[in-house]
């Protein structure tokens, strides 16, 4: 049966509807954007197929990147002058150089759009206390958050410069019935309401939406969440230079793309042909409304499992189960055997003694290792740890415990890996 979506009281095919956003962006850059220009020139328009899109070249990161290193600072992917641009950010820099991007009145409103689609996914309305547990920089965070909350008229709560105590204070005074940050600082306001002594389930708070990294579409991950907080826990995924493309639903089991606003594709990243049904493979996506900073047939880095059935919840659009499932350039083989530090964290957090972790990669007579690092008062927790990854994972991986708080604590993106090889293989 086709998909129809809703376009202006008509009832337009979805595939039809792509390909007419996509001719006109088309159209729009390879007449004003240098970079798309020189990209796609000896191509023909229009696309009309599946089969057309996927002859256009493909784009990456660190096409992206060395564009701006050659034509400094903004590089020729700005279809517009610097004066029509209203908004600046950045890339966080996790996987390489940070990535300037500028956005239009339009394109930030683009953002907005996407952003009231995430809330209404999550059942957020006007009448909601919206609190965001991020630090307002360059990074894009839940700046578009902020905007969409205000444009569905919620009362907007910022934290920027607080410590973890007083964003929790904060919270319990202005009654803060939704709350934004990474998996990984939800997870770390758990234990600072337990120093506190703060019951979570009394705060008002019973939305959480998480962002920037894999969490909340990782059952353990959620469950360990969702018991401290008394809350429900939606998952969000975007990128600083794609936009807001993904949300989660009512079924909480994956992440729906927003095929309105993008075009998405699963790919397998050797070959670069579709992904084959139940593989992993690597997410592509087209952002359709975005012309202040295009982009087309985005290489995300993002590993997602192809399937072909629908979520349960009823919603039409790009299913993909357990939202995003690791980086592919996250991934490293040890012994054989492809790692992937989401991969390990979704077993870590099965176990509620442990506080906090870190992956380890070394080297032992030129042979790579892996262990993990667990910050726990339970001892036994490090030999359950290690016989279930051995069984999960297939491999080997010894677990330390190692004094409190002797780990690191995140408010952004978590990094959980300490890379101490003697020599890294790039994968």
């Amino acid at each position: 049966m086709t998909t129809l979506y809703k376009v202006h009281e008509l009832d337009t095919p979805l595939q039809d509807y792509q390909m007419q956003k996509l001719n006109q962006m088309l159209v729009f850059v390879t007449q004003y954007n240098e970079f798309y220009k020189e990209k796609l020139s000896g191509f023909s328009l229009p696309v009309r197929t599946q089969a057309d899109l996927a002859r256009l070249p493909l784009t990456t990161k660190q096409e992206l990147v060395h564009d701006q290193k050659m034509h400094p600072p903004l590089g020729k992917n700005h279809s517009y002058p610097v004066k029509n641009y209203i908004r600046y950010h950045q890339t966080s820099g996790t996987s390489g150089r940070p990535l300037k991007i500028l956005d239009t009145y339009e394109s930030w409103s683009w953002w907005e759009k996407c952003w009231k689609e995430v809330y209404r996914s999550s059942g957020v309305t006007s009448s909601d206390h919206v609190f965001l547990a991020f630090s307002f920089g360059p990074f894009i965070g839940f700046w578009g958050a902020f905007e969409a909350a205000k444009q569905i008229g919620a009362l907007v709560i910022t934290a920027g410069s607080q410590t973890s105590k007083e964003r929790l204070t904060s919270m319990i005074e202005n009654d803060a019935t939704v709350l934004l940050g990474t998996p990984s600082y939800v997870l770390h306001l758990i234990e600072t309401a337990a120093e506190m002594g703060v019951d979570l389930k009394d705060t008002a708070v019973s939305k959480i939406i998480t962002a920037g990294e894999p969490g909340a579409s990782v059952p353990s991950i959620r469950r360990q969440i969702e018991t401290a907080w008394g809350a429900t826990l939606y998952d969000h995924v975007g990128m600083t230079e794609m936009g807001a493309y993904g949300y989660s639903c009512s079924a909480q089991n994956g992440i729906h793309v927003n095929e309105s606003e993008f075009i998405a594709e699963i790919i397998n990243p050797e070959t670069l042909e579709p992904a084959a049904p139940g593989e992993k493979g690597e997410l592509v996506l087209t952002n359709l409304g975005r012309y202040g900073y295009p982009l087309i047939r985005y290489r995300t880095g993002d590993v997602v499992l192809n399937v072909t059935e629908s979520c349960e919840c009823g919603n039409p659009f790009t299913f993909l189960p357990g939202g995003i499932i690791g980086r592919a350039d996250d991934m490293v083989v040890i012994r054989g055997i492809n790692i992937y530090p989401s991969s390990i964290e979704s077993i870590v957090r099965e176990y509620d003694e442990i506080k906090e972790f870190r992956i380890v990669y070394f080297t032992i007579e030129d042979m790579d290792q892996i262990k993990v690092q667990i910050e726990s008062s339970d001892e036994n927790v490090s030999k359950k740890l290690a016989v279930c990854l051995r069984e999960r994972v297939g491999l080997r991986i010894d677990t330390e415990i190692v004094p409190e708080n002797h780990l690191p604590r995140f408010s952004m993106k978590a990094k959980r890996v300490l890379d101490e090889r003697t020599e890294k293989v790039i994968q």
